[in-house]
């Protein structure tokens, strides 16, 4: 995560915020010669983009190749600024490429501290430009920058009719929240609770009314006044429809005239994002190409930090200077956030819960494995006999390994704490050309926990697999806990904060309490049972489970649910006591959920939301969740499908925060190569990334500028450049794909305290396929009409078949086809992602074989079988 970032003062930005009028501003003109009548006077330029005054304008010439925007600059300095004044920006700008240009007011010396900062998309034809910001400091000679790098080519940009002026009133911040009926835009389990909130002045029961996607009246009901709801200052109702159970598509609610953004009712709506929520891994991997078979083309790139001009890499990588005298190899790993940066904590919290996610599968009742074993999921290793999830664990858990200090060197064991570039880069880049050098940073204790912990969890969940990588994972463990005994007070640097997070913590009592629990459920050894039994967080259900999540500094949890779940050695009292502990912290969060007018799971301290609060909203999901697989209970899960709601759109924003996901979904993350709102040539977040989401502190520049004075949970705004609410990350992703699991186990009747609808494997298949071919000589052409003959619409859908001699599958259409040996995936493309009830999906293939070649003869449909016609 980017906190530090705010040092830099060159990352933030106003580009597509909504832009409101503001009363012209009326104080004296502060830029000198703004229309270049007196040639050059007062402007300034780098060196390597000399500028001069064309037809009027003042014209650049900016060099092909440089990296970030403040590599070239035009600009004018000695403007004077006023604390608490109100400016008005204006220029007309054009460029003969395509380029964004980052404006900024600011110091003129480091740290270049901004006033104003914004992001504007410049072509070739002259637009005029306008922003309004107000000063917080006072400045005698402040600076005027227009930051114009960043180009692959070399291109002219001119500039015209510059103006600053003080007296301007700020326009005032009002987000787009849509329809006040808040729903969770996905929609509800057929069988689950369903419930809404409705923002209104009114403070009478009202009338609501569902309909289907005809305008067809299914069911109606009164609202309940909640009164303010603190978190968001808006009066509002709740409503409860949950006895509604008919499957279907497109409902909407009515309230008071007013009607909410349509969903789903049905059992498989979590499956896409199951595997949407875990691709955001191999999406964000370091140190290989990302496929376009796997991915798309869209999301296809080169291998970042390989060393491929001009990437300098991380497969030799010194540490900062004076640190150490070796270099390692430290390359695979997953990039943490919206930098490139690699850290250990955040890594280790992140490949836990990925971990987590398969090991539930060994332990729940009713937890379907097959959804994330091997052939299921979007890696590259699939088709070698280990659950795809696994394989992507092993890639972040090799990356761990890697940065540990060697043998023979002080310190040997402990792990160094981060490896990210020496200064911080800009938006737009992809890794592949990312030019800074790279460099550890000191090892820690914590770091070195995080190694002991998931390299424990490595080793026992490998063990089937890979005996000789499990065997490395438990040396690894082993290695770095006596390190961490060895060293317990090696704290991270908090002003490390240069070209990547701090990430300081200066308490690791929960870093050793995970750790000694991962160890002994692994190896059972009594030393690591009494690190557990000894430690003073044991048996404190608030110091294990704090009441705003776990994070990334706050991981005794994770030891404790490994505890409670996974067979160990603990006796009967003490699992008991580990049990104890989770349900009563799932009771708290429980009743939080219950209590909150949006139905959230998430109640911290005077409501003060955090930075990543969706995170922490997950991770006390992962504790309910697991108190439900413990226990039956369906307050546990009812308080999960709560949490989920708010996440998708029942939030005082009407916000879903997950891309791709609801109509009005997240896509403007921070993010260096999601980048589109800064590039359209970029993509935007991937499916399944969730953004991080309000955060009272805002401590970037664009949710200063447009969200002072919010509510707690509405300090949140979708914009690339506002890393403090909207950044992603591989520790907010691993608690939301471990979520993802546990709902679509639940639509498919694991566990849902009642039978939803899922097929018990003796009933009547629900699906049909009708699998022709036309044949000649060494090679074959193939159409392939899938049919839903279940109950209910298939949101996402994945066919899966094998062949039975060496046919290979050459080319597809209609559907996104991958061939690992002779097993076969097809899954949708992006119109066809759904089936609806009695309807069907088509695709075909071309592809080649040698010698005789035979049709398959069964097929899976979302992982079961289906009549062959």
């Amino acid at each position: 995560m980017l906190g530090a970032v705010a040092a830099a003062g060159l990352l933030a930005g106003a580009l597509t915020a909504p832009v409101f009028a503001a009363e012209s501003a009326d104080g004296p003109e502060l830029i000198a010669n703004g229309d270049f009548s007196n040639g050059t006077t007062g402007w300034w330029w780098t060196e390597n983009s000399p500028g001069e005054v064309v037809d009027g304008r003042l014209c650049a010439e900016v060099p092909a190749g440089t990296e970030n925007p403040w590599d070239a600059i035009v600009g004018q300095n000695d403007i004077p600024l006023t604390a608490g004044e109100g400016y008005e920006l204006s220029f007309t700008a054009s460029a003969s490429e395509p380029i964004t240009v980052r404006t900024n007011v600011q110091m003129a010396t480091e740290p270049w501290t901004t006033e104003h900062a914004s992001a504007d998309q410049i072509g070739a034809e002259a637009k005029t430009f306008s922003h309004v910001f107000t000063a917080k400091a006072d400045h005698e000679a402040a600076q005027l920058a227009f930051q114009i790098g960043g180009s692959e080519q070399a291109y002219t940009f001119c500039l015209d009719d510059v103006s600053l002026t003080g007296g301007a009133e700020p326009p005032v911040y009002e987000p787009d929240t849509g329809s006040p009926v808040r729903v969770n835009q996905v929609g509800y389990l057929t069988e689950g609770p369903k419930n809404g909130t409705f923002v209104t002045d009114r403070t009478s029961a009202l009338t609501w009314t569902l309909k289907d996607a005809d305008g067809t009246e299914k069911a109606s009901g009164t609202t309940t006044p909640k009164g303010v709801d603190p978190t968001s200052r808006q009066n509002v109702h709740t409503f409860d429809f949950g006895d509604f159970d008919e499957a279907g598509e497109g409902y909407t609610v009515t309230i008071d005239g007013e009607t909410s953004e349509p969903f789903d009712i049905g059992d498989d709506l979590y499956s896409s994002l199951r595997s949407d929520a875990l691709a955001y891994f191999y999406h964000n991997r370091s140190g290989i190409e990302i496929d376009a078979d796997l991915v798309g083309e869209e999301y296809a790139r080169p291998a970042g930090h390989v060393g491929a001009a001009p990437n300098q890499g991380d497969t030799e990588v010194p540490c900062q200077e004076g640190l150490c005298d070796y270099t390692l190899d430290v390359s695979g790993g997953w990039y943490d956030a919206g930098d490139h940066g690699k850290y250990v904590v955040n890594g280790g919290i992140s490949v836990a819960q990925v971990m987590s996610n398969y090991e539930r599968t060994l332990t729940a009742e009713g937890a379907d494995g097959a959804e994330l074993g091997d052939g299921k999921l979007r890696v590259p290793e699939r088709g070698n006999g280990v659950p795809d999830v696994l394989d992507e664990a092993r890639w972040q858990m090799d990356f761990m390994m890697r940065m540990m200090v060697p043998e023979g060197e002080e310190l040997a064991g402990m792990a160094h704490h981060k490896i990210h570039d020496r200064q911080w880069t800009g938006l737009p880049l992809l890794p592949h050309q990312d030019p800074q050098p790279r460099e550890l940073h000191a090892p820690s204790t914590a770091a070195t926990l995080n190694v002991a912990a998931s390299a424990a969890q490595c080793a026992r969940l490998f063990e089937e697999y890979d005996a000789d990588f499990a065997a490395k994972c438990l040396d690894a463990a082993e290695t770095a806990w006596a390190a961490a005994k060895a060293h317990p007070d090696v704290l991270a640097d908090p002003n490390d904060g240069t070209g990547g997070g701090a990430y300081s913590d200066n308490d690791v009592s929960d870093e050793f309490y995970w750790a000694a629990a991962e160890l002994f459920v692994t190896t059972g050894e009594d030393t690591y049972r009494q690190e557990v039994l000894n430690s003073p967080l044991h048996g404190d259900t608030d110091a294990v489970f704090p009441r705003g999540g776990m994070s990334w500094g706050a991981t005794a949890g994770l030891g404790a649910l490994s505890l409670a779940t996974v067979p160990n050695d603990l006796t009967d009292a003490q699992l008991r006591g580990v049990r104890a502990m989770v349900t009563e912290a799932a009771d708290g969060y429980a009743a939080d959920s219950r209590g909150a007018a949006y139905g959230v799971p998430y109640a911290p301290q005077d409501n003060h939301y955090v930075w990543g609060s969706n995170s922490q909203v997950l991770n006390n999901m992962v504790v309910l969740a697991t108190a439900h697989d413990l226990t039956g209970e369906a307050a546990y899960r009812d308080a999960v499908l709560r949490g989920m709601d708010y996440l998708l759109g029942r939030n005082p924003l009407n916000q879903s925060y997950v891309t791709g996901y609801g109509e009005r979904d997240s896509r403007n993350q921070h993010h260096r190569f999601w980048a589109n709102q800064l590039d359209p040539d970029l993509p935007n977040p991937a499916p399944g990334s969730v953004a991080g989401g309000p955060n009272v502190e805002i401590q970037d520049p664009i949710a200063q500028d447009k969200l002072q004075g919010c509510a707690p949970a509405m300090c949140y705004i979708d914009h690339i450049e506002s890393w403090a609410t909207n950044e992603i990350t591989i520790n907010w992703n691993a608690p939301l794909a471990w979520i993802a699991s546990y709902l679509d186990d639940l639509g498919q009747g694991g566990g849902n305290g009642e039978d939803p609808g899922g097929e018990d494997p003796g009933e009547t298949p629900s699906c049909e396929v009708t699998y022709s071919s036309n044949r000649w000589n060494s090679g074959f052409s193939t159409n392939v009409t899938v049919k839903n003959t279940g109950t209910a619409t298939l949101s996402g859908w994945e066919l899966t078949w094998a062949f039975a001699d060496d046919q290979k599958i050459t080319q597809a259409w209609n559907a996104q086809v991958v061939q690992t040996g002779r097993n076969v995936v097809a899954k949708p493309a992006q119109w066809n992602t759904t089936i609806p009830m009695n309807g069907s999906v088509n695709f075909g293939f071309n592809g080649t074989s040698a010698g005789q070649a035979a049709d398959p003869a069964a097929f899976s449909l979302n992982g079961k079988a289906c009549t062959v016609k």
